[in-house]
């Protein structure tokens, strides 16, 4: 297995693909690549979906998405002037890739199983379970797009990826496999690589004394929290921090970004493993907008994280996913964004932790509104605030 990396700030789609086409060693009369995670910024969607295929020398399964403002691979940081894209190539005869595509619609669970699907036929493995799942999503449907593709795949493969993200959360994402280019649809790749796949999901916060339960939700809407405006109890868990909307709806990302909500998704050896929400709006009437569905019945924590715990988690979340015997050939992480516009200035920091703790193996890191990973020993899981890191292997 040989693994590449590519990186780019080049506005324009076609010299941009050529930028990475030629760091990458691939063309119309080189080595094919057996598959391509291919993510850029809002700006080169369209011409990405076009002509990614021809000029990456035809990738037997290319899968791509948007990611906030740009990338960040092993060769740097390509963020600013939100123009950056990437490329992470794989070259693996002896292993089996596929990539399919779908429009959620009114069915994300079932465009998930339909994408899920059509990439075991590319693959030529219907019916097999593949080592790993690699998902792009349009946000604000994911926990019903993981059903779909656990439908299809069980609860023990894991998925992993993120949710598709634009500069300015104006909705200018977008999904494309191969040639096809989607604005609100799920993109899935199955891999089953002739190595090891390994696999960590965390996030850079702990847990502080405060919580409560929900009394009150709808899907993403947290009404009430032990039988109070949702907005009122998070203000005084913050200490004011981020304060409740008075007569119009207010954006609170920034504000709640070291001080999100949390929940116990599993126990693992009776340490609690904690899945972050991000809250996204407050409302007048004391309801909040979140970027994760809460159910009646959650008990909420409100976490803590500064920006130091941001740059150095994901090192450690790398080094997590870092078997004793696995020697890597290639690493791919995904970055909640909002963590990443929370500190743009100090991703040069995080470039450097991913490098030492992959000891310099090729990664691409992507920039997410979502971040879904799996948990051990349970199944994969939709958080925010998140980051995750999957290294492949040289040999099985």
């Amino acid at each position: 297995m040989d693994i590449r990396t590519a990186l780019t700030t080049n506005p324009v789609a076609a010299p941009a693909l050529a930028e990475l086409a030629a760091q990458l060693g691939v063309g119309a009369d080189r080595p094919r690549p057996d598959f391509i995670a291919l993510h850029c910024a809002e700006g080169l969607a369209e011409g990405f979906g076009r002509l990614a295929v021809e000029a990456l020398g035809g990738a037997g399964a290319l899968h791509g998405g948007t990611t906030c403002l740009g990338v960040m691979t092993d060769k740097g940081v390509a963020t600013s002037g939100g123009t950056g894209s990437g490329a992470f190539a794989i070259f693996d005869p002896e292993g089996s890739y596929g990539t399919g595509a779908a429009e959620l619609g009114d069915d994300p669970r079932g465009a998930a199983r339909s994408a899920v699907l059509a990439a075991l036929r590319q693959a030529d493995r219907e019916g097999e379970s593949p080592a790993l799942v690699w998902l792009t999503t349009a946000p604000g449907a994911e926990e019903a797009v993981l059903d779909g593709v656990r439908d299809i795949v069980g609860d023990k493969t894991p998925v992993v990826g993120g949710s598709s993200a634009d500069n300015t959360i104006a909705g200018n994402w977008a999904q494309f496999s191969g040639d096809r280019l989607l604005r609100n649809g799920v993109v899935v790749s199955v891999l089953f690589p002739s190595g090891g796949v390994s696999t960590a999901f965390q996030g850079g916060y702990t847990p502080s004394p405060r919580s409560g339960v929900v009394t009150a939700a709808e899907g993403r809407r947290l009404i009430s929290i032990d039988g109070e405006p949702a907005a009122t109890v998070y203000a005084r868990w913050t200490d004011n921090a981020v304060l409740p909307a008075l007569t119009t709806p207010r954006s609170i990302l920034a504000d709640s970004t070291l001080n999100p909500l949390g929940r116990v998704s599993d126990n693992i050896a009776g340490v609690p493993m904690y899945l972050l929400i991000h809250p996204a709006t407050s409302n007048p009437d004391g309801s909040i907008e979140l970027f994760a569905d809460v159910q009646v019945g959650d008990r909420l924590w409100q976490m803590e994280g500064t920006q130091k715990s941001l740059i150095e988690r994901a090192g450690q979340v790398a080094r997590a996913s870092l078997e004793a015997d696995l020697a890597p050939a290639g690493a791919l992480i995904v970055y909640c964004a909002g963590c990443m516009l929370s500190q743009p200035h100090r991703m040069d920091a995080v470039a450097d932790s991913l490098r030492e703790a992959l000891n310099d193996t090729p990664f691409l890191c992507v920039f997410t509104f979502g971040e879904q990973g799996y948990v051990t020993p349970a199944q994969s899981r939709h958080g925010n605030l998140m980051i995750s890191s999957t290294v492949f292997g040289q040999e099985p």
